[in-house]
């Protein structure tokens, strides 16, 4: 299968692309980069044990992940402008692999760290080089169907990451977890080395050290802080928390500003002078929390309130999975053909209507409940997430692709660790005013309290996205 290139890379005008066998090593190392980020969750209480650790260190593995994840993907914009798509890819591979090895051969918590931090490098590298390579070697009328291909890798793979995890832990050992994901990476790499072209336009733009020391304090800063929020560590009014976000909001204010006097900026932030692209951009953010924050509550209900093991909490969790991976290429395929607004909106709704209904559930509720609202909310979800996306960046002219990508990816990593954030704090808010208000307080009864809480807070934040998809409107590619 060969697809022509687009006018996206005027450089590549007339090539022809392997479209196949490049997408295949992008969505192998996006699906592995996305369970790595979600599967060692399900892992952490007996990691505790094993290393013996306090949940607060153990936390360290995710939020060490997503610090990094936060820090280095805004710099990939300028990477996309300096690098060849063959060199960046391989190099993603070549640290996915360094990373998930070391994780696999790991004897202790400091070693398991440093490769969490590997392994988010090439994942950080990945994300915006797989967007941008998609808006180079498809044409906008089949850009849906892409996108929503690599929809099925991205939100399927933390659906599917817990299940796999819980069955491996159960089975074997937490090792194990790292050692399934390692030969993926290897034939990614190979395909890759093999098939990967360079689809980009080199421009070598000068690299401002005050621009990436700014970028890596405010969104290292604001992930930071929004991470050990949710810790429990003293919640929101802790010095650390607080202190982190202001810094982090105050490099990120000071970067813009610099960005918008800067003739080469490294992010280029004229980039929300697309309406399209910010409606789509506040879309996705919405989605991610929405996503990221169920699926940190739901598996703490269905072990602690339920007393499902992980592995049974993966299982009743794995049916939406598997559907949301089946309907997001479908909906790639909707939305070239009728647009986003009548993906999106609808897909609000129905997000909000099964969050609403999860925020009544009980310990009592049948598990068949659990998998229909799972299932339902996530058919809503992906109704939204790839038609958004693809719309907004459709609007981008190519000079903007790097930016446009760079941007997106960051502030999905952000919305992750701030939807997440809020999340835990609603719940422990809620379990805690159970517990000092009720005459006969059951632990149980106050988690269920606090997850109610936190459902309900997910619903309201999709009805703000069913209010914004009302000015989502299907773009003009823009050529120029």
């Amino acid at each position: 299968m060969q697809a022509q290139a687009s006018s996206a890379g005027p450089a590549q005008t007339g090539q022809t692309y392997k479209v196949v066998p490049i997408m295949l090593a992008l969505m192998i190392s996006g699906f592995i980069g996305m369970f790595n980020e979600t599967s060692l969750n399900v892992a952490l209480t007996k990691l505790m044990d094993i290393l013996q650790i306090t949940p607060a260190t153990a936390q360290w593995l995710t939020t060490g992940y997503l610090l990094t994840l936060g820090i280095l993907v805004p710099v990939s914009g300028l990477l996309l402008q300096w690098f060849t798509t063959r060199q960046l890819f391989i190099a993603s591979a070549i640290f996915s692999i360094i990373g998930t090895l070391t994780a696999a051969l790991s004897p202790n918590f400091e070693m398991l760290l440093i490769a969490r931090v590997i392994q988010a490098i090439g994942t950080g590298l990945m994300l915006p080089l797989m967007f941008n390579t998609i808006l180079v070697i498809f044409p906008p009328e089949k850009r849906g169907s892409a996108m929503g291909i690599i929809g099925l890798v991205i939100m399927f793979a933390p659906a599917v990451g817990p299940t796999i995890a819980g069955l491996l832990i159960q089975q074997l050992s937490w090792h194990w977890i790292f050692w399934l994901s390692l030969p993926f990476l290897v034939i990614a790499l190979l395909c890759g080395i093999l098939f990967m072209k360079n689809v980009s336009t080199i421009t070598k733009p000068p690299i401002d050290l005050m621009s990436i020391l700014l970028s890596t304090i405010g969104f290292g800063g604001i992930v930071f802080g929004f991470s050990s929020a949710g810790e429990g560590e003293g919640g929101w009014t802790s010095p650390k928390v607080v202190i982190s976000i202001v810094i982090g909001v105050a490099a990120l204010i000071l970067f813009s500003i610099r960005q918008f006097r800067m003739e080469r900026p490294m992010i280029n932030l004229r980039a929300f002078k697309y309406p399209m692209f910010s409606i789509g951009l506040l879309s996705v953010f919405i989605t991610m929390m929405i996503i990221l924050s169920s699926m940190l509550v739901l598996p703490i209900y269905l072990q602690n309130g339920f007393g499902m093991s992980a592995f049974e909490a993966g299982l009743l969790m794995l049916p939406g999975g598997i559907i949301n991976g089946i309907m997001s290429p479908i909906m790639g395929r909707l939305f070239d053909k009728y647009g986003p607004k009548w993906l999106v909106i609808p897909g609000f709704l129905i997000a909000a209507a099964a969050l609403w209904f999860f925020s009544g559930i009980t310990p009592a509720s049948a598990s068949f409940l659990i998998i229909v609202l799972h299932s339902t909310l996530f058919i809503g979800l992906s109704m939204i997430m790839m038609p958004a996306q693809t719309n907004g960046l459709n609007q981008l002219p190519p000079q903007f692709y790097p930016d446009g990508t760079a941007i997106m990816n960051t502030l999905q990593q952000m919305a992750g660790a701030i939807g997440t954030a809020i999340a835990v704090s609603i719940m422990s808010a809620g379990t805690e005013h159970y517990m000092k208000t009720s005459a006969n307080p059951n632990p149980i009864e106050g988690l269920t309290a606090g997850v109610q809480n936190a459902f309900m807070f997910g619903a309201i934040t999709a009805l703000i996205g069913f209010i914004v998809a009302f000015f989502i409107k299907r773009v003009v590619v823009n050529k120029k």
